[in-house]
Parts: C-alpha cells; sequence; structure tokens
C-alpha cells in the first residue's frame, strides 16, 4: 500500500484496459447491490425491487461514477480527505445534472426521487441528497484506497493474457446489455428487460 500511495506504479496497455474493464463490471454491479438493498429497507423490509434497466445486475451511472472519482482523485490518494470530498463533490454533480437532464429537461423515466425516500436530509430537487453523496464519499474512498490497489496487484499476475481475456468478456456482455435496452430496444421494438422481469413477477420502482 505505501508503494502505491507514494509512487507512480507504471501499467502497460493489457494491465490498464484490465483494470478498466474490471472498473465498469464492479462498479455497475456494486450500485446495483447498493440499490437493492437500499429499496428494500425503504420499504420496511417488505419488498425487493429490481433497480437499473438491464437483464444483469449492473446500474451505468455507478460506472460513470467510478471513472470520474478515478480520475479525478487518484493523483491525491496521499490524501484521503480530499479524495472523499472529491468524490462527494464530483458523485453529487453527476446525480443531480443526470437526473435533471433525464427528466426535468428530457422528459424521460424519472429512474429515483429522494422525495419519496427515508434518509433524504439536504434532498434537492429530488435528485441528490446528503446520504445519498456521503456513500458516494465512502464509495470513492474503497475505489481508491481498495479497489484500485487490488486491481493493479491482480493485473501484475503473470497471468496477465487470461486476466486480460477475462475482464474483456465480461466488460463486452455487461455493455451489449446496456447497449440492447437503450438503443436496439427502440430500434428493432424489442421488449425491455424490465419489461420481461415484469412479466415474471418482478417488482420495479417507478417514479412520477
Amino acid at each position: 500500500m505505501k508503494e502505491y500511495i507514494d509512487n507512480d506504479i507504471k501499467l502497460n496497455k493489457k494491465q490498464m484496459i484490465s483494470i478498466i474493464c474490471l472498473i465498469i463490471v464492479i462498479s455497475g454491479i456494486f450500485g446495483w447491490i447498493y440499490e437493492f438493498i437500499f429499496y428494500f429497507i425503504n420499504s420496511g423490509f417488505k419488498t425487493f425491487y429490481m433497480r437499473g434497466g438491464n437483464f444483469l445486475p449492473w446500474i451505468n451511472i455507478y460506472a460513470y461514477g467510478a471513472f470520474i472519482i478515478l480520475f479525478s482523485t487518484y493523483k491525491r490518494r496521499k490524501y484521503p480527505l480530499q479524495v472523499f470530498l472529491i468524490s462527494i463533490l464530483s458523485t453529487g454533480i453527476l446525480e443531480y445534472l443526470s437526473g435533471y437532464i433525464l427528466y426535468g429537461v428530457l422528459g424521460l423515466t424519472k429512474c429515483w426521487d429522494y422525495n419519496t425516500e427515508i434518509l433524504n436530509f439536504g434532498n434537492i430537487g429530488g435528485y441528490v441528497c446528503l446520504r445519498s453523496v456521503l456513500i458516494f464519499g465512502l464509495s470513492g474512498l474503497f475505489l481508491i484506497y481498495v479497489l484500485v490497489p487490488l486491481l493493479i496487484k491482480l493485473v501484475q499476475s503473470k497471468h496477465i493474457n487470461t486476466i486480460l481475456t477475462i475482464s474483456i468478456i465480461l466488460c463486452t456482455i455487461f455493455l451489449l446489455d446496456e447497449i440492447y435496452n437503450l438503443i436496439f430496444t427502440k430500434l428493432f421494438n424489442l421488449p425491455k428487460s424490465t419489461k420481461i422481469y415484469s412479466k415474471l413477477g418482478f417488482k420495479y420502482l417507478y417514479f412520477k
């Protein structure tokens, strides 16, 4: 860890691609698990809700947030407080702008609404609240001080070709799932994952 904090570790192209692919997959899955658990608690421990809009347990905005945190805080990793505060600010802006543009400007689906949730202190328009950005701040610390060092250690293995192949395959599967539900369903009038899962009895949250 000391070497990771104090020195710029040189990575080759294969190692970098592997890390990028794995962060995309892991951060999206992390977001899905977090929301799955939170909305169960929010329901009073009564109902499990599916979250996201894909077949696989993955939510895209968490992957975007992970990269924003990574690129804005990696060079500041000697200073955990700065990493925490920058993570809060950057993800708060991302969350607010994403929610506002999707629903407030484009009139698309409202994917979340903090007006209807527990622990929504500091709520701004239903798009962002203090609880959410604090969670993202803590997640930023986990990303920079736990996940990234572990991934660096992983890709420094002599099995880098195998790791690269698995990373690319996993990332491709998740991104194709995303592309199908965002683009192909509209172009070819195909059923979205939410529609299929709803018919199977899975419950989704819908906000007005």
